[in-house]
């Protein structure tokens, strides 16, 4: 049978802030709990084996892992925004090319990053400067995470996949089955079998086995034009040239950023292990503004994608307008909600004193900044959805993690204090939203389309 493109889309027809809730919350409760999936690995092993390992499994090992699964994730996203256009335009065929090239990019990449990672973990560790006290558990942690690589892939990028078409939901689904299995299997793990540190890392893949199993049966058993079919899993030329040339842009950045992290992270490396251990904490309790915000960033790319690729081009900037409202008012009531209440969350990770009080100095001082984030989220995802990826990319590689570099170099020696070092998010947040704001307004792909609906 001969898989046909869907006659009715919400996304591209649908009340514009409606379309945009019904696409976020099933992505927003996904990021939930893929937090909780993280965070579920972090409070274990910090109550059941230590601070040491609570500083391992999240802090030094999350910089490195982040850096390079960000990476692929980031290239493969040039696959979602094209197979969401090609969606919109209801080019059944060039769907069905740009899933069988987004898989071939998941098993292919997940196999590099398989064998990258494990060779390269010791000496990124130690260039790290990761203390003495935590290298043993996060050598054990990272390399046992890095096995997982291609289940992992092949769960982001099939998950990309439904969303591009509008099915935030089902990758919502196996993704909460997965958080619960590796909720149980933690506690199996680490607090019954006492696998300590290793514990975490063979629940967390055999999680991801089981989330990408449901999203290949989900794509292999459709009747729609997205069907996967293995025996066609293979590059297509001209795909591929659309997915990297969208992608790379997307995948540098994360790289870029993940670099200014490390960089970040051998700053607080220095600091000590309660450091660390309150900057992991810390990790996952911003990480709630962090999923939301990521949320509206997905939301927004397939919903511009999609309306692009159908030619209307007032509705993409009205749909623009209403996100960005929507993300700035969640900011500001985040910040809020952290500020006064974060503490009782740090308490579900350590009771260590001196944790509790760097991470509280930590929170305090960057919660109030968040909304200055909000324009690099909303109007990247939103470029991205045209495919104008690469000036965006410049602008956040130099206004994010060149200027970060140049903070961290310069400021941080003269003045060795973690408020320092923290001072650099807000200091690149508020000029490159600046410069985002005048990209977008004056010279995007986006501009160049007034008046063409």
């Amino acid at each position: 049978m001969k898989p046909e493109i869907q006659k009715e889309n919400g996304i591209t027809q649908g009340v514009i802030w409606k379309q945009l809730l019904y696409f976020f919350f099933p992505i927003l409760l996904g990021t939930f709990f893929q937090q909780l999936y993280n965070t579920a690995d972090a409070m274990i092993v910090g109550r059941f084996v230590g601070k040491e390992a609570l500083a391992a499994v999240g802090g030094t090992t999350g910089t490195l892992i982040n850096l390079l699964v960000g990476f692929f994730v980031g290239l493969a996203s040039g696959a979602t925004v094209i197979i969401s256009q090609y969606y919109g335009a209801k080019r059944a065929g060039h769907v069905q090319k740009s899933v069988h090239t987004a898989a071939a990019l998941a098993l292919s990449g997940g196999t590099v990053l398989t064998v990258v990672g494990i060779m390269i973990a010791p000496m990124a560790l130690h260039a790290m400067d990761t203390p003495e006290d935590i290298m043993d558990f996060s050598l054990t942690y990272i390399r046992i995470y890095f096995i997982g690589m291609i289940p992992n892939l092949i769960y982001n990028i099939g998950a990309g996949i439904l969303r591009a078409v509008g099915d935030s939901k089902r990758p919502l689904y196996f993704l909460i089955l997965s958080c619960f299995t590796n909720i149980g299997l933690d506690i199996l793990f680490v607090a019954i079998l006492r696998w300590n540190v290793a514990g975490v890392g063979i629940a967390t893949v055999l999680s991801q086995v089981l989330s990408a199993f449901f999203i290949l049966r989900t794509l292999r058993h459709t009747t729609d034009s997205y069907r996967l079919e293995l025996s066609k899993i293979r590059f297509d030329r001209k795909i591929l040239i659309r997915i990297v040339k969208i992608g790379l842009p997307a995948g540098f950045q994360s790289v870029m950023y993940s670099l200014s992290n490390v960089l970040i992270q051998s700053n607080i490396n220095s600091f000590g292990t309660d450091v660390i251990a309150a900057w992991t904490a810390y990790g996952k309790i911003d990480g709630v503004f962090w999923m939301i915000m990521g949320a509206f960033g997905v939301s927004i790319t397939t919903f511009v994608g999609q309306n692009y690729g159908a030619g209307k081009y007032d509705r993409v900037r009205k749909g623009i307008k209403i996100c960005m409202a929507m993300a700035a008012g969640t900011a500001v009531g985040m910040s809020v909600l952290l500020y006064f209440f974060g503490s009782y969350i740090y308490l579900l990770f350590t009771d260590d004193v001196a944790v509790l009080k760097q991470g509280m100095e930590i929170l305090h001082f960057l919660v109030p900044t968040f909304v200055t984030y909000v324009c690099i989220e909303i109007l990247s995802g939103a470029l991205r959805g045209v495919g104008d990826a690469l000036i965006p990319m410049i602008m956040t590689c130099l206004g994010v993690c060149v200027l970060r570099v140049v903070w961290l170099f310069t400021a941080v020696p003269k003045r060795p204090e973690i408020k320092t070092v923290v001072f650099s998010y807000p200091l690149t947040w508020v000029i490159t939203s600046i410069l985002f704001l005048i990209y977008y307004r004056y010279f995007s792909s986006l501009k160049k389309k007034r008046g063409k609906e």
